[in-house]
């Protein structure tokens, strides 16, 4: 009874601590928003600040974050043109395609969008570049590599060797297509080829609907999955002008003629952190986890 007794009493003990630390962090990620909230609202209520910066680093996995920056900065007045910085190689077609979209959608209808390329900007990350009214780029940038990509794995003959037997059970002649568990048939290497051709298309379309008098030459010369440098770049007509970004912002701001004096706001995305949320995210990894390593989808990659 005593040792029972005992238990229970560890036990309380253990998830009171465990409540200590999860509310520990609560209030830590709560006072650094704080903290960082009135930093943002000083900073930008300097009035110095004409052009907004939206940073696009890293591989393109959502559009959500990027998307939420954008439409900080349309709303917000002060700001009378945005600047997309873009370090990115890629990533999946939707989101990429998302991004572009709101770009064109603001550029044409609320404030000038321009885009600036930093280290690389190349599939996806060019993708995004171009939907923008210029592209800015510096000389050495990783440029380009128009095409569209995705990969399979055939593990077959591993999981033959190590006397595993999967089986699946589908309904529809080309569920399983790209599983690991089998080689692709030739039937189903002609269907990929087409989707991506498609897309492909997709990916060249629209970058002609913002570069067509800019390209030289024909734009499938350039479209091949090569890599060019800015320098280069902007000899085929790919980026517009040469520079980095303060000086993108510098031009940009004697272009419009702005008057209120010349700063970059990098626009960051509002934290909002809550003990729910620290839960859901423990969640998440945990989902992760125990996910089906044989559950794989088709996936197809603006990425170099």
């Amino acid at each position: 009874m005593s040792e029972s007794r005992n238990r229970g009493v560890i036990g309380i003990l253990l998830m009171v601590f465990i409540f200590f630390i999860i509310l520990m962090i609560f209030a830590f990620y709560t006072v650094s928003a704080f903290k960082k909230s009135n930093f943002d609202n000083q900073f930008i209520n300097t009035g110095k600040e004409s052009i907004a910066v939206v940073e696009l680093s890293g591989p393109i996995s959502n559009s959500k974050d990027t998307i939420e920056k954008l439409h900080q900065a349309e709303k917000d007045k002060r700001y009378k043109a945005v600047i997309v910085r873009i370090n990115s190689p890629g990533g999946p077609v939707a989101p990429t395609q998302e991004i572009y979209q709101e770009i064109r959608r603001i550029d044409e209808n609320v404030k000038p969008v321009y885009t600036s390329f930093a280290s690389i900007a190349a599939s996806g990350g060019y993708y995004v570049g171009t939907a923008g009214r210029k592209i800015f780029s510096n000389p050495g940038t990783l440029t380009g590599s128009i095409g569209v990509i995705s990969q399979f794995v055939d593990l077959s003959k591993l999981l033959k060797s190590a006397k595993i037997n999967p089986h699946i059970i589908k309904a529809g002649k080309y569920k399983d297509l790209g599983q690991p568990t089998r080689s692709l048939t030739k039937e189903e290497k002609t269907i990929m080829k087409k989707l991506l051709s498609n897309v492909h298309k997709q990916f060249v379309n629209d970058i002609l609907k913002t570069r067509k008098e800019k390209i030289k030459g024909n734009i499938w010369k350039y479209a091949q999955g090569q890599v060019f440098s800015g320098e280069e770049a902007k000899k085929y007509g790919l980026v517009d002008e040469l520079a980095g970004l303060w000086d993108a912002g510098r031009r940009i701001h004697k272009e419009l003629g702005i008057k209120s004096p010349f700063g970059l706001k990098f626009i960051k995305k509002k934290k909002k952190l809550s003990l729910m949320q620290i839960v859901e995210g423990l969640d998440d990894v945990a989902k992760g986890m125990t996910s089906n390593f044989f559950t794989q989808a088709v996936p197809m990659f603006l990425y170099k």
